[in-house]
């Protein structure tokens, strides 16, 4: 059985490591954060307030899944890979282009099992959708559409009033949510992207669309009953259950709990009245080795659903939802639906549509065995999907078009 160490207990270490501990494969051996109600969340492993008491120590596990904040995963990135742990890495790596050098140095230098969470990778959905390209279905790929819809709510909760609102503080918008989206493009072509334009920025959740009578806090509020963002509806209906989103706000989630975190905690702030200034809407154009185009269009205006993908091919395309496949043959003529059967909807409280479970199972398997093979992305291919994401926001405040340095052409 493969002994786990958690560095950093908060909603992605907890997730991650329950699916290991329930898979069967794993045990939590130790288990570093500053907060004790989250060390509490695993009484069975040696506690530790910080990662570094835990990197002063010889190995005490097999592997270390680090899921601190982004800007604090170089230094335990390194640290444990020379210390001789397998590593499963939250994403986004790092919050900037030498960090996330430094950690793939690391990683390529001591040879250790090394996994970015690039999720998407791993659900049932994208297993199926790979191989239907990789079968030649629908010929050569020559553009994709690809839309991922961050949902109204889930803005609001994480990007506005939230851990990843400002861009000093964690990163910007691209990185920190769609660093996702990016790998995945590159996972379905095969290809590597050569140039990026982007367009985009933050349109509503600002001081000056505060609607004539809001409050600072949704409970005070005269006009929250009309808000769509108002955090009373989103987290009250949700009292008692201990999972994400409410395990961010508030250890006790009784009704009374919630209402106190609302009324003291950054999650019952109006979102007219934040600190954010992340995007809530961009689009990126990509132009991929050999001439594949793609647009990709993140915003925060959507239910929160799961991506929706339309790839355009020589001999037909596929249309998906991230739970159904409509495959149109232009031989045939004729349109085949492939359903998929995702487990859980697309957040992070439902696994991202298997896409958890699916990763914790392939990093268990290469740690017990040391056979690489499930692990569906190298450090290399995760720096290139971060380098997207650096070139895009690079045009989107410039105007400019970038090309990826390195970047086949």
């Amino acid at each position: 059985m493969v002994t786990l160490a958690v560095v950093g207990a908060g909603s992605r270490g907890t997730s991650y490591a329950r699916h290991a501990v329930e898979s069967g494969q794993a045990r939590v051996v130790a288990v570093a954060d500053p907060l004790d109600s989250r060390r509490g969340r695993f009484p069975e492993a040696a506690q530790y307030a910080g990662w570094r008491e835990l990197a002063a120590l010889p190995r005490q596990a097999d592997a270390v899944v680090i899921a601190t904040q982004d800007r604090d995963h170089v230094e335990p990135a390194v640290r444990f890979a020379e210390l001789g742990y397998d590593i499963l890495l939250e994403k986004p790596m790092a919050v900037s282009e030498d960090d996330c050098r430094a950690i793939v140095a690391a990683a390529e230098r001591t040879g250790q099992i090394f996994a970015v969470c690039h999720v998407l990778r791993y659900t049932p959905y994208t297993r199926v959708l790979k191989g239907l390209l990789d079968a030649g279905r629908i010929g050569e790929i020559v553009s994709i559409q690809h839309l991922e819809p961050v949902g109204w709510w889930h803005q609001a909760h994480s990007y506005v009033r939230g851990n990843w609102r400002r861009t000093d503080e964690s990163t910007f918008m691209l990185l920190a949510k769609s660093c996702h989206d990016l790998d995945w493009l590159v996972h379905l072509t095969g290809k590597q992207v050569t140039r990026v334009s982007s367009f985009g920025g933050l349109k509503h959740f600002r001081p000056e669309n505060r609607p004539a009578g809001a409050a600072e806090r949704c409970l005070d509020c005269q006009v929250e009953a009309d808000c769509p963002y108002s955090a009373k509806r989103i987290y009250l209906p949700l009292a008692g259950k201990a999972a994400w989103p409410l395990s961010v706000l508030t250890d006790d989630v009784s009704e009374q709990g919630v209402l106190d975190a609302l009324r003291t905690g950054p999650y019952g702030r109006c979102v007219y009245d934040c600190d954010n200034d992340v995007v809530d809407h961009q689009v990126v154009n990509m132009e991929f080795d050999g001439g594949t185009t793609v647009s990709f269009t993140m915003t925060a205006f959507t239910p929160a659903l799961h991506r929706q993908t339309r790839i355009f091919g020589t001999r037909g395309s596929i249309d998906g939802d991230g739970d159904r496949l409509t495959v149109h043959d232009f031989v045939t003529g004729r349109s085949e639906t492939v359903e998929t059967r995702p487990t859980g909807d697309a957040t992070a409280a439902g696994g991202h549509g298997g896409g958890d479970e699916g990763l914790m199972n392939a990093f268990l398997s290469a740690v017990a065995t040391r056979d690489r093979s499930s692990i569906l992305s190298s450090p290399g291919e995760s720096l290139h999907s971060h380098l997207i994401a650096w070139a895009a926001e690079r045009s989107r405040l410039t105007g400019e078009t970038v090309t990826l340095e390195g970047a086949p052409r």
